[in-house]
Protein backbone atom coordinates (compact mmCIF):
# COMPACT_ATOMS: atom_id res chain seq x y z
CA UNK A 1 0.00 0.00 0.00
CA UNK A 2 1.64 3.19 -1.12
CA UNK A 3 1.44 5.85 1.73
CA UNK A 4 0.58 9.47 0.17
CA UNK A 5 3.64 12.27 1.29
CA UNK A 6 4.05 15.91 0.52
CA UNK A 7 7.52 16.79 -0.98
CA UNK A 8 8.69 19.61 2.30
CA UNK A 9 12.35 21.97 1.94
CA UNK A 10 14.54 23.53 4.41
CA UNK A 11 12.73 27.52 4.29
CA UNK A 12 15.10 28.03 7.16
CA UNK A 13 16.80 27.43 10.24
CA UNK A 14 16.64 29.99 13.66
CA UNK A 15 17.52 29.89 16.90
CA UNK A 16 15.57 29.39 19.89
CA UNK A 17 16.50 29.77 23.04
CA UNK A 18 16.80 26.12 23.75
CA UNK A 19 18.55 24.99 20.22
CA UNK A 20 17.33 25.85 16.60
CA UNK A 21 13.67 26.12 14.71
CA UNK A 22 14.34 24.35 11.54
CA UNK A 23 11.02 25.92 9.20
CA UNK A 24 10.21 23.03 6.58
CA UNK A 25 7.45 23.53 4.26
CA UNK A 26 6.41 23.98 0.64
CA UNK A 27 4.47 26.96 -1.15
CA UNK A 28 1.20 26.80 0.87
CA UNK A 29 2.62 25.42 4.66
CA UNK A 30 5.45 25.58 6.59
CA UNK A 31 5.53 23.82 9.91
CA UNK A 32 8.26 23.74 12.50
CA UNK A 33 10.61 20.90 13.92
CA UNK A 34 12.99 22.01 17.27
CA UNK A 35 16.16 20.94 17.44
CA UNK A 36 19.76 21.09 19.54
CA UNK A 37 22.23 23.30 18.65
CA UNK A 38 24.72 21.06 17.39
CA UNK A 39 21.81 19.61 14.38
CA UNK A 40 20.75 22.94 13.75
CA UNK A 41 24.37 24.46 12.96
CA UNK A 42 24.93 20.72 10.84
CA UNK A 43 21.96 21.65 8.93
CA UNK A 44 23.17 25.51 8.23
CA UNK A 45 26.79 24.33 7.51
CA UNK A 46 25.16 22.04 4.63
CA UNK A 47 22.81 24.47 3.14
CA UNK A 48 25.77 27.20 2.63
CA UNK A 49 27.86 24.38 1.47
CA UNK A 50 30.37 25.70 4.56
CA UNK A 51 33.97 23.84 4.53
CA UNK A 52 34.53 22.66 8.00
CA UNK A 53 38.24 21.67 9.36
CA UNK A 54 37.40 18.22 10.81
CA UNK A 55 34.70 15.95 9.27
CA UNK A 56 31.59 16.13 11.76
CA UNK A 57 29.08 13.05 12.77
CA UNK A 58 26.70 13.47 9.59
CA UNK A 59 30.37 13.84 7.83
CA UNK A 60 31.10 10.57 9.07
CA UNK A 61 27.77 8.47 8.75
CA UNK A 62 27.84 9.84 5.07
CA UNK A 63 31.88 8.58 4.09
CA UNK A 64 30.43 5.16 5.76
CA UNK A 65 27.39 5.18 3.19
CA UNK A 66 29.67 6.18 0.10
CA UNK A 67 32.14 3.19 1.41
CA UNK A 68 29.55 0.38 1.50
CA UNK A 69 27.99 1.58 -2.08
CA UNK A 70 25.14 3.17 -0.50
CA UNK A 71 23.46 6.50 0.25
CA UNK A 72 20.43 8.66 1.69
CA UNK A 73 17.50 8.39 -1.66
CA UNK A 74 15.15 10.34 0.59
CA UNK A 75 13.44 10.94 4.19
CA UNK A 76 10.38 10.82 5.39
CA UNK A 77 8.91 12.62 8.43
CA UNK A 78 6.07 9.59 8.92
CA UNK A 79 4.78 10.11 12.43
CA UNK A 80 3.94 13.17 14.91
CA UNK A 81 3.07 11.63 18.79
CA UNK A 82 2.72 13.69 21.95
CA UNK A 83 4.53 17.09 20.26
CA UNK A 84 7.59 14.78 18.79
CA UNK A 85 8.30 14.01 15.15
CA UNK A 86 9.37 10.54 13.72
CA UNK A 87 11.28 10.05 10.47
CA UNK A 88 12.71 7.17 7.76
CA UNK A 89 15.86 7.15 6.64
CA UNK A 90 15.77 5.35 3.23
CA UNK A 91 18.89 4.30 2.07
CA UNK A 92 19.80 2.55 -1.29
CA UNK A 93 22.58 0.18 -1.35
CA UNK A 94 24.56 -1.19 -4.78
CA UNK A 95 26.69 -3.92 -4.74
CA UNK A 96 29.60 -4.05 -7.20
CA UNK A 97 27.27 -6.32 -9.28
CA UNK A 98 24.39 -3.38 -9.59
CA UNK A 99 22.25 -5.33 -7.42
CA UNK A 100 20.09 -2.37 -5.20
CA UNK A 101 19.02 -2.93 -1.83
CA UNK A 102 16.92 -0.26 -0.39
CA UNK A 103 16.83 0.23 3.47
CA UNK A 104 14.62 1.77 5.57
CA UNK A 105 15.74 2.91 9.30
CA UNK A 106 14.16 4.47 12.32
CA UNK A 107 16.08 7.86 12.43
CA UNK A 108 15.17 11.93 13.99
CA UNK A 109 14.11 14.24 12.12
CA UNK A 110 16.57 16.34 12.77
CA UNK A 111 19.34 13.66 11.36
CA UNK A 112 17.16 13.10 8.64
CA UNK A 113 17.47 16.61 7.32
CA UNK A 114 20.75 17.06 7.90
CA UNK A 115 21.87 14.01 5.69
CA UNK A 116 19.09 14.43 3.18
CA UNK A 117 20.99 18.31 2.43
CA UNK A 118 24.30 17.38 2.64
CA UNK A 119 23.09 14.34 -0.08
CA UNK A 120 21.18 16.21 -1.95
CA UNK A 121 18.14 14.08 -1.06
CA UNK A 122 14.20 15.08 -1.13
CA UNK A 123 12.69 15.47 2.52
CA UNK A 124 8.65 14.58 2.01
CA UNK A 125 6.26 14.38 4.96
CA UNK A 126 3.40 11.52 5.39
CA UNK A 127 0.00 13.50 4.42
CA UNK A 128 -1.46 12.53 7.90
CA UNK A 129 1.19 14.40 9.95
CA UNK A 130 1.29 17.80 7.27
CA UNK A 131 -2.85 17.97 7.88
CA UNK A 132 -1.46 17.92 11.56
CA UNK A 133 0.98 20.26 11.75
CA UNK A 134 0.46 24.19 12.80
CA UNK A 135 1.44 26.56 9.63
CA UNK A 136 4.29 28.48 10.56
CA UNK A 137 4.12 30.52 7.08
CA UNK A 138 3.15 34.09 9.18
CA UNK A 139 5.90 33.33 11.56
CA UNK A 140 8.84 32.85 9.25
CA UNK A 141 7.49 35.70 6.52
CA UNK A 142 7.58 38.01 9.86
CA UNK A 143 11.44 37.09 10.85
CA UNK A 144 12.17 37.04 7.55
CA UNK A 145 11.00 40.78 7.24
CA UNK A 146 13.14 41.54 10.72
CA UNK A 147 15.98 40.26 8.57
CA UNK A 148 16.32 36.87 9.30
CA UNK A 149 17.83 35.21 6.78
CA UNK A 150 17.27 31.46 5.70
CA UNK A 151 20.16 29.10 7.97
CA UNK A 152 21.32 32.48 9.79
CA UNK A 153 21.84 30.74 13.31
CA UNK A 154 23.55 33.75 14.63
CA UNK A 155 21.76 37.26 14.23
CA UNK A 156 23.18 39.78 16.80
CA UNK A 157 23.01 36.99 19.38
CA UNK A 158 19.29 37.74 19.61
CA UNK A 159 16.84 34.71 20.01
CA UNK A 160 13.85 34.98 17.80
CA UNK A 161 11.93 32.26 18.56
CA UNK A 162 10.95 30.39 21.69
CA UNK A 163 9.86 26.42 21.97
CA UNK A 164 6.25 26.06 22.96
Amino acid sequence: MEKSVVEVEVKAVLPTSGGCAVFLGDALKVFVIYVDQAVGAAITMFMHHTPKPRPQTHDLFADVLTALGAHVERVVINDFNESVYYARLIIVAANELEQKKIVEIDARPSDSIALAIQQRAPIYIADHVWAQVEDMSDVLRKMEERGFQVGDDSPGGDTPLDEG
